[in-house]
Order: C-alpha cells, then structure tokens, then sequence
C-alpha cells in the first residue's frame, strides 16, 4: 500500500532570498580544527563520529566552560549514535528487503488485520519470545506490506533480519550444497533474530524448495522466530510440496505462531483502477 505525496516545485531554489538593505549579514566562525596529534589518535583508535564533532564540541565546551566530564560525555555519545545509525543502515542492507516499505505507508484502518493484533504485533515482543507469524490470505491484501514494516521496525530497534523468497532460500541452500556447507549457511541464516520467507505458493515447490524450508525453520525452532506470507493457509503448503516435509515444517511454524488471515480486494488493483498506480503523463 503506497499514498501519494506531491512536492511543490514552484520555488526557484537558485534565486537567494532577498537581503534586508542596510544589514551585513554574518555567520559563525568555523570551529578550530583538531591538532594533527590528537586527529591521528582518534583515526588510528577508529572514533570517526567522536572525530567529526569534536571541532564544535570543544569550541562550544570552551565558551560555555563545561564540565570535562561533560565534553566527554557528549563525545562519546556522538561516536555511540553514529555506530548505531551506521549498523542499522548495514543491517537493513543486508536484510535485502524487497521494496522498502515501512509503517509510513502502511494504512492501519484500510487493512483486514484487527487493529489490536497489529498493534501487539509492533511491539515486537512476539519476536523477543522467539514465536513466529503467519500471514495468508489473497494477493494485494498488505501481507508482506506489513511483514516488511515489522522487519523495518525490529533493525530499528537494534534486531538482526533476514529476508528471503522461498525461491532465493532455495538458492542460498542450494548453493551451499555444492560445497559442502549447509549446516554454516543455516546457522548463519539463524543468526538472525527474525527470519521471513514471502510469498510461499506464488510458484510450485519441489524437493529442493521444501528441504531448505525445512531446514531454516527446523534450525529457528525455539530459538529464533520466522513469519512467512502466502496466498495459502500454512495447513495447504502440502499442496505445493512434498507432503512429508511440509507437514514436519508446517508442525514446527505454527507450534509457537501467531495465525492471521487477511480478506479483501487487492489494493494493488484498486489502486491501478483509480488511475493511481502511475504518475500521469505529461506534454
């Protein structure tokens, strides 16, 4: 679910504002950069947000004449909050999220999910007691919409994700077949503190399909929690692949799984027919 936002482009940005005449304008002097001594020891100790603010925060203790232990108190929190932003963006990056959509865009009172299970679900104390989410129901219904909110919300609260197809699992075990290392790939895929396979039973699901899913939510069982999404009840996926394993993989998902089935049209659809779906086009 996507909303529209328009952006006022009538303001030309390269004409400067007009000076009041009469007034000389002023602007604040450039902090005195760091020694070179001390610059080189926060490069070499690998402190670049302390580093960075260091210039302004000392000029700034200096006038005001701060506490030492306030200097460093304002350094060091620098350095932590630029790490933290810096492993979010790596953790979101390599989370592969597919297109990027959070609860910004997210429209709570146009979903088919009871407002109080959505609003349980984004504390994500669910995933702190290792459980697990199913989400089924037809095609343009919000599912991965909001799983992928869920995933974007728990890297924001310092959580590991991993994002996966069961197409894209497939490969990422298949491969490590080859040489020999699937118990490390599993393990690594688990390292995670939430695993999501979308989209289950968009394609059929051979062997290979159903081992890998196997495997992952074998190896979460109890530790880590995973939410898949599908046009299918979970209890069906012995439709789509080999009854064997899916009843195994089937036992363990929901064993410990918050079960949601979304209704509706899809928005994807409604949207395209109320010419939404597209920018219009110009001449």
């Amino acid at each position: 679910m996507t909303t529209d936002t328009t952006t006022d482009l009538t303001m030309d940005v390269t004409t400067p504002a007009p000076r009041p005449r009469g007034r000389r304008t002023t602007t604040a002097p450039a902090a005195p950069a760091l020694p070179a001594e001390l610059e080189a020891l926060l490069r070499r100790m690998r402190l670049p947000y302390l580093r960075a603010a260091a210039p302004e925060v000392i000029a700034t203790a200096k006038a005001q004449r701060w506490d030492p232990a306030e200097v460093l108190r304002v350094l060091l929190t620098e350095e932590v909050i630029g790490r933290d932003a810096a492993t979010r963006r790596m953790r979101r990056k390599s989370a592969n999220f597919p297109a990027g959509k959070t609860f910004a865009t997210w429209r709570p009172d146009e979903s088919s999910i009871p407002a109080a299970t959505q609003q349980a679900l984004s504390t994500l104390e669910w995933i702190g007691r290792a459980e697990n989410l199913a989400i089924a129901g037809p095609s343009g219904t919000g599912k991965s919409h909001f799983v992928e909110a869920l995933a974007h919300t728990a890297i924001d609260n310092d959580l590991r994700v991993a994002w996966f197809t069961l197409e894209t699992l497939t490969t990422a075990v298949g491969r490590a077949k080859a040489d020999g290392s699937v118990a490390r790939t599993v393990a690594r895929i688990c390292r995670a503190d939430l695993i999501v396979v979308d989209d289950i039973g968009m394609l059929p699901a051979g062997q290979d399909a159903a081992e890998a899913f196997y495997r992952v939510v074998d190896a979460a069982y109890e530790r880590r929690s995973v939410a898949v999404t599908s046009n299918i009840h979970p209890s069906g996926f012995d439709t789509i692949m080999p009854k064997t394993l899916a009843t195994a993989t089937v036992d363990r998902l929901l064993h410990h799984a918050h079960l949601i089935t979304t209704k509706g049209d899809s928005h994807r659809l409604a949207q395209a027919l109320a010419g939404k779906g597209v920018q219009p086009l110009t001449t």
